[in-house]
C-alpha cells in the first residue's frame, strides 16, 4: 500500500506527478514551467487553505525560480528538497521524476517550513566562523550541510537566509559539521 500524503504537492510538470503517483497516494498541482500563472497561484492558495501544500521542485535554476515565486506569495508554505545527485538520471538530466522511491520518501518526510522572525539565528560572521563562507572548501561544507539538513544547496548568502528562514540554530550546524571530513 502506498503512503498517503494529505497535502497537495506542487511540482513542475506531469513527469513529476507521474513519478510521485507511482510512489505515493497523493495529488499535485503542476506549475508547467517557471512562468507561474495567476490561476496556478490561486489554486495553490486554495490548497493551502484546505489541505496544505508542499513545494517540491527540481534542484536546478528553474526549480528554484518557481520555489521563490511561490514563497514570495506564500512565505509559510512547506518545502521539500532533493539533492541534484539524487535527482539526476543516467543522461545527466535533473528532475524530481528521476529520484528513487526511497529518496522521494525521505524528501517528503523531511519537509521544512519557513518562520517569519525579526531576529536572525545565523549572522554573516557565524557563516565565516563555521567556514561556510570565505574559505577554500566553503562550497563543499555548504553542500554537506544542505544535504544533512535537507534544505537545498545555496551560495553563502542564500544559505544564511535559509538558516534564518527555517530557524536553524548555530549549535545545530556545529553538530552537523562534526562529521564533515575536510580532506574528502
Amino acid at each position: 500500500m502506498k503512503p498517503y500524503i494529505k497535502e497537495i504537492i506542487i511540482v513542475e510538470g506531469r513527469d513529476d506527478t507521474s513519478r510521485l503517483n507511482e510512489v505515493f497516494n497523493c495529488e499535485t498541482i503542476e506549475t508547467n514551467g517557471s512562468a507561474i500563472s495567476n490561476r496556478t497561484l490561486e489554486e495553490i492558495e486554495v490548497a493551502l487553505n484546505t489541505r496544505g501544500a508542499i513545494i517540491f521542485t527540481d534542484p536546478d535554476y528553474p526549480g528554484q525560480k518557481i520555489r521563490n515565486t511561490i514563497l514570495e506569495r506564500f512565505p509559510n508554505i512547506k518545502e521539500a528538497f532533493i539533492s541534484r545527485s539524487k535527482a539526476k538520471n543516467k543522461q545527466g538530466k535533473i528532475g524530481v521524476e528521476n529520484a528513487s522511491p526511497n529518496d522521494l520518501k525521505e524528501a517528503l518526510e523531511r519537509v521544512v517550513t519557513s518562520s517569519v522572525k525579526d531576529e536572525e539565528t545565523i549572522s554573516k560572521s557565524d557563516m565565516i566562523d563555521l567556514k561556510l563562507s570565505g574559505q577554500k572548501d566553503s562550497k563543499d561544507r555548504r553542500h554537506y550541510v544542505s544535504e544533512k539538513l535537507n534544505i537545498g544547496y545555496a551560495n553563502a548568502n542564500s544559505m544564511r537566509q535559509k538558516f534564518n528562514r527555517y530557524s536553524i540554530k548555530k549549535a545545530t550546524i556545529v553538530d552537523v559539521l562534526k562529521d564533515y571530513k575536510e580532506d574528502v
